[in-house]
């Protein structure tokens, strides 16, 4: 839905079960218009469409684009933005760290990505801009030294520049803008600012600017500048509260390094305070261990005394060391309703939203806005709810916390 003028918030429809087309568009059918009701108030709707590659196919045959086009004006609908980070199965088994498979050191990613973006082209309204978020490259533990990790890095640059090299062919012919926006995460190859940077830096405009002037013909300024445009950053708010980074600072620097931030995706993650008894942590192991499941990973970065940060891969292997550990808190990645500010003995990273909310107050660093709360088939009893009423319930709070 429009806030202002050229801001869209929505919601991310992987929240919503199912990777065909057809479930996917019944899922929409479903659900979008009591959303859209209630949240809009029956104003036009934005929609965060994830499509995974099944999917992705079915909508481009027998007619079903254009079928799903009429949906949309009919139900005075739009697409402005994708989730293009999980490829495929989301929902009702093991995703853990497949959802970085196939990765960008893949033409299976490559080609999967093209495909959104064929796609988004024809469903965004003219005047707009329309941006697919993706994986950070990839998952950092399945590369075993620094020589393999620098091998992945350069694959993902060639494949997305094949990208943007799609992306300016679409602008040519559309006149539309689209943008490919990295969502570092924790263990992905790129999860905070620092390598963020430093992959734009060292690899992605020497690289990129390097082929757009052998393959296009373009001038090293003309390509740097077209790297810039279509390749963003999408800022998980959750994501960079696990790394302890505040959201000014982050936005500032980017701003600095020339990157655009393509989409905000607005996510809460758990955190604790890690006590020094044996007995309280007993107690935090108990409130704990209902968020350890199978599905997701659930990444922990524990905090000491100096600031100092320690990673653990899933939160199973962070309780396993809980007795023993001397830092002072943790932040799980799991995305906890954006509304609530506590849950009990545990807490959510909720104020840093709020930041990010008041910054964008002050300066509108992107025009997309997507609510990302995708866990709610996993959440412990007691804290799942009926899922129209926690989308409505999600994009009223941001809405009004926005102005």
């Amino acid at each position: 839905m429009k806030l202002k003028e050229g801001t869209h918030l929505t919601y991310c429809t992987n929240i919503h079960p199912g990777e065909s087309w057809g479930e996917t568009f019944e899922n929409l059918q479903n659900h979008i218009p009591n959303i859209q009701l209630k949240a809009a108030k029956n104003a036009p709707f934005g929609i965060g469409l994830r499509l995974s590659n099944k999917a992705s196919l079915e909508l481009k045959v027998d007619g079903e684009l254009q079928k799903f086009k009429t949906w949309l004006a009919a139900n005075n609908c739009y697409v402005f933005t994708m989730n293009g980070f999980p490829y495929g199965g989301f929902h009702g088994e093991v995703v853990k760290d497949k959802v970085h498979q196939p990765d960008w050191t893949t033409k299976d990613r490559r080609n999967y990505t093209i495909r959104l973006f064929e796609l988004l082209a024809e469903l965004l309204p003219e005047g707009m801009e329309g941006g697919i978020s993706t994986s950070p490259l990839s998952y950092r533990y399945w590369h075993k030294n620094q020589q393999e990790l620098e091998r992945a890095i350069t694959k993902s640059t060639t494949h997305m520049v094949h990208v943007v090299e799609k992306l300016i062919e679409i602008k040519q012919k559309t006149g539309k803008v689209l943008h490919l926006d990295i969502e570092p995460e924790p263990d992905g190859i790129l999860e905070n600012t620092a390598e963020m940077l430093a992959f734009y830096k060292d690899w992605l405009l020497p690289m990129g600017a390097r082929d757009l002037m052998d393959s296009l013909a373009m001038s090293k300024e003309d390509a740097e500048n077209a790297i810039k445009d279509h390749i963003r950053l999408c800022y998980d708010v959750c994501h960079f509260a696990l790394v302890y980074e505040k959201p000014r600072a982050v936005f500032q620097a980017m701003k600095s390094a020339g990157i655009k931030i393509g989409k905000i995706q607005i996510s809460a993650a758990l955190k604790i305070d890690i006590p020094e008894s044996i007995e309280s942590k007993d107690a935090i192991r108990k409130t704990l261990v209902p968020f350890a499941e199978s599905t997701y990973l659930h990444q922990v970065i524990g905090r000491n005394a100096d600031g100092q940060l320690e990673s653990f891969r899933d939160l199973d292997r962070a309780l396993a060391v809980l007795d023993q550990t001397k830092l002072k808190e943790w932040r799980i990645h799991f995305h906890v309703p954006v509304f609530l500010e506590d849950y009990g003995a545990v807490a959510s990273t909720q104020s840093d939203i709020l930041e990010v909310l008041d910054y964008l107050k002050e300066e509108n660093v992107t025009e997309h806005l997507e609510v990302e709360t995708y866990t709610w088939d996993v959440l412990p009893e007691g804290m799942n709810i009926d899922i129209q009423s926690s989308i409505i319930r999600e994009l009223e709070w941001v809405s009004e916390n926005l102005k």
